[in-house]
């Protein structure tokens, strides 16, 4: 079974290859699995035109090189054309990360004058029901217009499956809906568990046999199409013994903004409770990136403790996810739970023997709604 996350191991000297931009946590559909934060509809405060422009300057100015436009929903920025071609300007190769909602002709073909050079579209299900019980709102005609626009625009379509088990058995499916309408790349990303998806874990978290068989449809899918698609299979590290390279560790190459400035060494950093991450109307980007405590504080293996510290995987995987050994331990300094050697393993095996014994009937799922939960509850642990 392939290892979760990449393998490609990415040397950045020291710079913030990857910039992400999350310009709102607003979005009309109202996924299960979302990685935005639980108190998201707390937030109002989100960074004007101008003030995104400056974190585009000052982090092109540190090194960073590609962009994703990325949310909620993106679209709902009425500034993502302008925000694109200043982008553009600047340097970066631009990538727009959507649900496809909001993305009319007129404006695809101006995102394009501005000079955005990819889009990677989400699509749950090639069923239309399913895809819309999913998502809780009717989206999938909308999203097959939008790849069939995407293609006639000249873009690459990237089409972005989040797996679980309410889809992960119609990857042939999937598969067969996206050749028919030409799709150059998939990628089906087994939901990794952080925010609304923690919360959802229990009624998302396939089978080991469910993601044995979808890996195998994929192989077979790639025999059969050779290189006219490019397919993807990420598996969650619940499956492997092993954590993901997260981000190819901590503060090394990947700079997530969020919509009120804050300043993240990933998308899932707000998790933990009781760490001050800088802001951008407050700091310098250079400062922020360089010697601010928040980024500093797991970088390097020096944080390590056993069995960690003695690792000798411990430049390969960088100690698996911080944010995931918060959420599960209590203590983001711990081992990662997803590797075999770490003393809380026994959390990922419950979960994924309870994902076994949960494999009947499909299980409710808590909808990501302004009110689905208490605003305030951030930390979920099983």
């Amino acid at each position: 079974m392939a290892k979760a996350g990449s393998k490609l191991k990415i040397d950045g000297n020291g710079k913030p290859l990857w910039l992400v931009l999350e310009l709102t946590y607003r979005c009309p559909l109202k996924c299960p699995w979302c990685n935005n934060p639980l108190d998201f509809d707390e937030l109002k405060n989100e960074l004007t035109t101008e003030e995104w422009k400056k974190v585009l300057r000052d982090a092109r100015a540190i090194g960073s090189l590609q962009l994703g436009f990325s949310g909620g929903e993106p679209m709902l920025r009425p500034d993502l054309e302008e925000l694109v071609d200043e982008g553009n300007r600047l340097g970066y190769y631009t990538n727009l990360i959507t649900s496809g909602m909001g993305l009319s002709k007129d404006r695809l073909s101006e995102l394009k004058r501005c000079g955005l050079k990819q889009i990677q579209l989400s699509l749950q299900h090639s069923n239309r029901e399913k895809n819309d019980i999913m998502v809780g709102v009717q989206s999938h005609d909308e999203k097959m217009a939008v790849i069939e626009e995407v293609k006639a625009q000249g873009f690459p379509v990237v089409l972005n499956v989040p797996l679980s088990r309410y889809n992960i058995e119609a990857v042939d499916d999937i598969i067969d809906m996206a050749a028919r309408t030409g799709v150059e790349y998939i990628e089906f990303a087994n939901i990794q568990y952080y925010n609304w998806a923690l919360l959802n874990r229990a009624a998302l978290l396939p089978t080991r046999e469910q993601i044995e068989y979808a890996e195998a449809r994929v192989n077979e899918a790639r025999k059969r199409l050779g290189n006219t698609m490019t397919i993807y299979f990420v598996v969650p590290d619940y499956f492997d013994g092993r954590p993901k390279a997260c981000m190819n560790g901590w503060g090394a190459i990947h700079l997530t903004i969020a919509p009120d400035g804050s300043a993240l060494p990933c998308q899932e950093a707000q998790v933990m409770e009781g760490v001050d991450f800088p802001n951008v109307r407050d700091n310098d980007l250079g400062w922020i990136w360089r010697e601010s405590p928040a980024f500093e504080m797991y970088r390097g293996d020096a944080w390590m403790k056993k069995p960690c510290s003695d690792c000798d995987e411990k430049e390969k995987d960088f100690g698996g996810c911080r944010c995931q050994a918060y959420l599960l331990t209590g203590d983001a300094t711990n081992t990662d739970p997803a590797c075999s050697k770490s003393r809380h393993f026994d959390i990922i095996q419950s979960a994924v023997a309870a994902a076994r014994i949960n494999s009947g009937p499909q299980m409710p799922l808590v909808m990501r709604s302004r009110g689905a939960i208490n605003g305030k509850m951030r930390l979920i642990r099983p």
